[in-house]
């Protein structure tokens, strides 16, 4: 088996991770409406890619597998596919780097460093790849990234610290933010009957990792309260088939922007992304700041996060 870029998939193959094609026999993916079969279901691609090597009675013949996008699931579920021997005898960390670069989770420091130096190499203003490359159109630069960081990756799992220069920066900044936790200064109040969690950061603070958020809790939606900066997000996880869970169904919140907008005095305007993106967030545009007390906007947010009615559920 080999791997195709997407638009040249175009002999029987397997997709892992993304939307199949005309030619695809088998899906492995975690997406809404992937069609992968319910018996090989995981949390990330990478997890259905090793059930789907578990399970002989699944293995499809086929030239050729592909991903009509690139993140690092996709890379290690590939891999996974095209290297089963080597993945796994780094099962667990394959595993771990996935749902770091798909959840932002992780067991292990070296997987979420990993998965840095994967994202350092697609980000082309820190990629050591030519940046030629970054001028393509995406399909094409998509497969490319896949070409080269299918040899990448097995040298990272060899050793990472031969990349410091890629991750170490997101790496300080994660560690610095786990210790902000740690001190009780970012603070994380849980409402598990609403899957919710209200996070309070610092006022003067630049960044919080979002790994250490949500390496910290569960909850799919996060509530930021930092001064007078508010954001409601729905984690990426809710926008998928989990296989361990299943968190609460995406409610819309277009309602709750338009009522927030009726009493808001500054210049911004509140707005939500919608259901069907991948990491939608209720925020506000055009000022950093709101008006309106943030006890009423949390209450406000819990009603309707409470009373509203589904309105994305990946498992239909």
């Amino acid at each position: 088996m080999r791997f195709l870029p997407y638009p040249s998939a175009t002999i029987p193959n397997i997709i892992v991770d993304g939307a199949r094609n005309g030619h695809t026999v088998l899906t492995l993916s975690h997406w809404p409406k992937s069609g992968s079969p319910k018996e090989l279901q995981g949390d990330t691609s990478t997890a259905i890619v090793f059930n789907y090597l578990d399970a002989p009675d699944h293995h499809v013949e086929v030239e050729a597998v592909s991903n009509n996008h690139f993140d690092e699931d996709g890379l290690v579920g590939i891999f996974a596919l095209l290297q089963p021997s080597f993945a796994d005898r780094h099962r667990d960390l394959l595993l771990d780097v996935a749902q770091a670069g798909d959840f932002g989770v992780f067991e292990r420091r070296q997987a979420a460093r990993i998965a840095f130096a994967l994202s350092a190499h697609a980000d082309p203003d820190s990629s050591p790849l030519p940046a030629e490359l970054f001028t393509r159109p995406y399909p094409v630069m998509a497969g490319e990234l896949y070409i080269q960081l299918l040899d990448v990756l097995p040298k990272l799992i060899a050793n990472v610290e031969d990349y410091r220069g890629l991750w170490e920066s997101e790496d300080a900044t994660l560690a610095a933010s786990e210790e902000l936790i740690n001190q009780g200064l970012v603070t994380i109040e849980e409402q598990h009957d609403l899957d919710l969690a209200i996070v309070r950061l610092p006022e003067d603070l630049t960044r919080c990792h979002p790994f250490a958020l949500h390496n910290r809790t569960t909850c799919s939606r996060l509530l930021l309260l930092q001064g007078r900066r508010v954001e409601l997000q729905y984690r990426y996880e809710s926008w998928v088939q989990l296989a361990s869970r299943k968190p609460a169904p995406r409610v819309d919140l277009s309602q709750l922007a338009s009522e927030l907008n009726r009493d808001e005095t500054t210049e911004g305007r509140w707005v939500f992304d919608g259901v069907e993106q991948i990491t939608p967030r209720l925020h506000i545009e055009g000022s950093a700041h709101t008006s309106a007390p943030l006890d009423a906007i949390v209450k406000r947010v819990e009603h309707h996060l409470r009373t509203g009615q589904p309105a994305w559920d990946p498992y239909d």
